[in-house]
C-alpha cells in the first residue's frame, strides 16, 4: 500500500507554489511520481457586438492569453517541485475540474489548494475542491493557503460508519502506517466504543498503531469537535469521508464536509 503517483493542481494563485512543494516533498517521501496539471478555460465572449478587430484576431488573443497563464503555471510547478525525482507536466485549454478529472486516472492522489481571499486566481483557472472531490474518483488532499510541508507525524482519522469514511481509510492507509501516532476519534455516546475500537483492531492488523477517543456532542458543530481534537492531539493531517449530494449541476454538502473544505486549519485528506 502505497502512492506510486500523485497528482497535484497547479494555478496562478498566490500559493500554488507553496502547494506544488509539499506535493513534492510527499512525493519524495514515498518514492512517487509527481504530476503538474493544470488547465484555463479562455473567455471566449459569447457576442461581440462592434469591434475594431477582426473576430478571428480578439479569439486569438484571448487563446494566447490562456496559454501565456499556462505556461507561467508551469514554470512555478518546475520550479517548485525539485523535491520530486520524477515529475510529468499536463495541461490544456480546458475547464480546469473536468481536466483534473481526465488526468486523475493517472493518480493514487490529488493533491488541491483550498484559496485564501487574497489568492487572486484567474476565473478560468479556479479549481472547485469541492467539485473535484466529488467528480474526480480518487481520494483528495486539501491544503490549506500558505501550507508548504506535511509531516502527517500525528493523524486524527474523523470516524463515522460510512462507506465514504472506510472508503478514505483504505486511500489514506500509507500515511497512517507511516505515521507516529493516529487517533481514530468519533462524536457518539462515550459509553458505546464498540465502533472505533473495532478501527483501532482493524488499522492494528495494517500495522497502523492508533488510540480511539469518542467524545460526547459538545453543542458545537461536529467539524468544530472534530477540529479541537486535531488540535489537542496536535495533528497536521485529518482523515475524513466527504458527503455531498448532486442535484441540478450543483454539490449541496454535509455540515461536516462543506467546513473541512472551507475552513480546517491543516491538511485534510478526503474520498468520496
Amino acid at each position: 500500500m502505497t502512492y506510486a503517483s500523485i497528482m497535484v493542481g497547479v494555478d496562478d494563485g498566490l500559493h500554488a507554489s507553496a502547494r506544488v512543494r509539499l506535493a513534492a516533498d510527499v512525493a519524495q517521501r514515498f518514492g512517487a511520481r509527481l504530476l503538474g496539471a493544470a488547465a484555463c478555460l479562455p473567455d471566449y465572449p459569447q457576442s461581440y457586438g462592434e469591434t475594431a478587430a477582426p473576430m478571428g484576431l480578439v479569439i486569438e488573443e484571448i487563446r494566447q492569453a490562456a496559454l501565456d497563464k499556462l505556461a507561467g503555471a508551469e514554470r512555478a510547478f518546475r520550479a517548485a517541485s525539485s523535491l520530486a525525482d520524477r515529475t510529468v507536466w499536463r495541461s490544456d485549454l480546458a475547464g480546469p475540474v473536468p481536466f483534473l478529472a481526465r488526468q486523475s486516472r493517472a493518480a493514487d492522489l490529488v493533491v488541491l489548494g483550498r484559496y485564501a481571499d487574497d489568492e487572486g486566481v484567474s476565473p478560468g483557472m479556479t479549481v472547485g475542491v469541492g467539485d473535484a472531490l466529488m467528480g474526480l474518483g480518487r481520494p483528495v488532499l486539501v491544503v490549506p493557503a500558505g501550507t508548504g510541508h506535511l509531516d502527517a507525524a500525528r493523524v486524527v482519522i474523523g470516524w463515522k460508519n460510512t462507506l465514504q469514511t472506510r472508503r478514505t481509510i483504505s486511500d489514506a492507509m500509507p500515511f497512517l502506517r507511516r505515521a507516529e501516532a493516529v487517533q481514530v476519534f468519533s462524536v457518539a455516546d462515550p459509553a458505546d466504543r464498540s465502533d472505533v475500537e473495532d478501527v483501532v483492531g482493524y488499522l492494528a492488523l495494517h500495522d497502523v498503531s492508533a488510540s480511539a477517543h469518542v467524545a460526547a456532542p459538545s453543542g458545537w458543530s461536529v467539524a468544530d469537535d472534530l477540529q479541537r481534537a486535531a488540535r489537542h492531539f496536535r495533528a497536521d493531517l485529518i482523515v475524513a469521508g466527504g458527503y455531498g449530494y448532486g442535484r441540478l449541476r450543483e454539490w449541496f454538502f454535509g455540515g461536516v464536509t462543506r467546513d473541512l473544505l472551507e475552513k480546517t486549519p491543516v491538511c485534510c485528506l478526503m474520498s468520496h
